[in-house]
């Protein structure tokens, strides 16, 4: 069951310190805790529970708030749970009314809590962070304003600038379009070895034998069902071609074909035994599982052995995570990476987690549904997206032309002849170009600071979660460093301003009477 908990914040002179004073109000973790929807991520969570029965359940700011913490520090399970027992912060944070040196909870549980947030709902609460934070940075900026120069307009036109960049002003006309869409696709590749057809069939047909071994030891009738090969030939036959740097296609082939000699073997005697009276439920539930993902590569082992083409639809790359597939990169370090694919939108400075799949899929067909729901959010159109040579096609280039927005790329047909309107052109183009490595640069911190470079959760809806996670991490801390960088910005005019102030009272002083 679950009981509904008092979301508000917590002032920081009522969180109680065994060792006395008080929090700083300018750490990150108070002002990631005010940034936050609580209200809204309860409405999503508490539905999941019965609100009468069964024992209670960790609220949602702790499920939620150790989720974050988690992908911002890009920590594991158990030093998650380490870090939030030994820092206050991390526990004012996450709600509590004071400072504590107890785990708050098991690290197993963090597996339940990646399941309690959707994909869905965390794009939802992407969004609301970054209205809130918006709002958060304008207050910061009128306050700025009101306060400190009143009566000087012309020291407030750069921060106006940087404003205007991801907010729409108010009075912007309606039918023209407004800001920048950028596009991009990447992968987030999971945590499984680099998979071939020969490591795989190796894997299968121990993974076999051990049930085999499992059943056979149910009765002792049972035992008389067992492949009449030598398993550590069968090792040695797969070693013999495995350590081989660059073995020849024929040797590899020859390989394979014995593997799935064995493992048809194995699959037999498993039937065998089932035949003869041994139960599958005698075995684990990963055991019985893992059964029907080998019965379905021998399937397709032997058509990709026998037939000429080397592709295969929901093809398994691996036994336990068998919802990764093989995605095509075309990049200089890897042309496939196996993991879940991503869509990814930059707003106006601000990324969006757009789409996951983990099957592969051609990323332009993203290009018209992005734009549409910019429009919903903003009320118009972008004013240019800039994207990359697979979505300039001729669908894309007809729905920005019907909607008046620049798609990024080179123009069709011949240049201009005109040497100024050419020079234009490429300039523009450049400049687009620019803009675009924006999503790039998305993708490398996601990938080099928030853990999407490998993606440890092995269940599917974990690593959606912890994918999702990741673009909303990456949001708050835009917001945080926008915050930081107008407190720097009044720092720096206060400074200019005392320092403009010295000077001219030391020169009065030295005046002649």
């Amino acid at each position: 069951m679950y009981r509904k908990h008092h979301n508000g914040q917590l002032s920081i002179e009522a969180f109680h310190l065994p060792f006395g004073g008080t929090l700083d109000p300018d750490n990150r973790w108070v002002i990631f805790s005010s940034l936050m929807p609580w209200e809204e991520l309860e409405e999503t969570y508490a539905p999941q529970f019965s609100p009468t029965t069964g024992a209670p359940a960790k609220s949602v700011r702790l499920a939620f708030g150790a989720l974050f913490i988690k992908q911002r520090l890009g920590l594991s399970d158990e030093e998650t749970v380490e870090q939030i027992r030994e820092n206050a912060y991390m526990q004012y944070f996450l709600g509590f009314a004071g400072y504590t040196s107890k785990s708050p909870f098991d690290p197993s549980m963090m597996v339940h809590f990646r399941k309690r947030f959707s994909e869905d709902d965390l794009k939802r609460i992407n969004e609301l962070i970054a209205e809130r934070g918006k709002a958060m940075v304008i207050e910061a900026v009128s306050s700025r304003q009101d306060d400190d120069h009143p009566d000087d307009p012309s020291v407030d036109a750069g921060t106006q600038i940087s404003i205007d960049d991801f907010v729409k002003p108010a009075d912007w006309p309606e039918d023209k379009n407004w800001g920048t869409l950028t596009i991009d696709a990447s992968c987030t590749p999971a945590d499984i070895t680099y998979p071939t057809d020969l490591k795989l069939l190796n894997e299968a047909r121990e993974s076999t034998e051990r049930i085999i071994d499992d059943l056979r030891s149910q009765h002792p009738d049972l035992r008389k069902h067992k492949p009449r090969y030598d398993r550590g030939r069968a090792r040695a036959a797969f070693l013999n071609v495995a350590k081989q740097k660059k073995p020849r296609r024929r040797k590899t082939k020859a390989a394979i074909r014995r593997q799935l000699d064995y493992l048809q073997r194995n699959l037999d005697a498993i039937d065998a035994l089932i035949a003869s009276g041994a139960s599958l439920s005698g075995l684990k539930t990963h055991w019985w599982k893992k059964l029907l993902v080998i019965s379905e590569l021998h399937r397709q082992q032997t058509i990709l052995l026998y037939s000429k083409t080397r592709s295969m639809p929901d093809r398994i790359v691996n036994l336990i995570q068998r919802h990764v597939r093989p995605i095509a990169r075309g990049k200089a370090r890897a042309a496939f990476e196996f993991g879940a694919k991503i869509s990814v939108s930059v707003r106006n400075g601000f990324a969006f987690l757009h789409r996951i799949s983990w099957d592969p899929y051609n990323e332009s067909e993203d290009l018209i549904s992005q734009a549409k729901k910019y429009k919903r959010e903003h009320g118009c159109y972008p004013e240019r997206i800039c994207a990359d040579r697979i979505y300039i096609n001729t669908k894309n280039r007809n729905f920005c032309t019907r909607n008046n927005i620049r798609l990024s790329g080179k123009r069709l047909g011949r240049p201009p002849k005109d040497p100024g309107v050419n020079a234009v052109h490429k300039q523009q183009l450049s400049a687009d170009q620019r803009k675009r490595n924006e999503v790039e640069g998305v993708f490398g911190s996601g990938k080099r600071k928030y853990s999407l470079q490998l993606i440890m959760a092995r269940l599917p809806q974990g690593a959606e979660t912890t994918i999702s996670m990741a673009f909303l991490v990456m949001c708050a801390e835009k917001i945080l460093r926008l915050l930081r960088l107008f407190f720097v910005a009044i720092y720096s005019w206060f400074l200019c301003v005392t320092t403009s102030w010295l000077a001219l009272g030391g020169a009065k002083k030295h005046l002649p009477v």
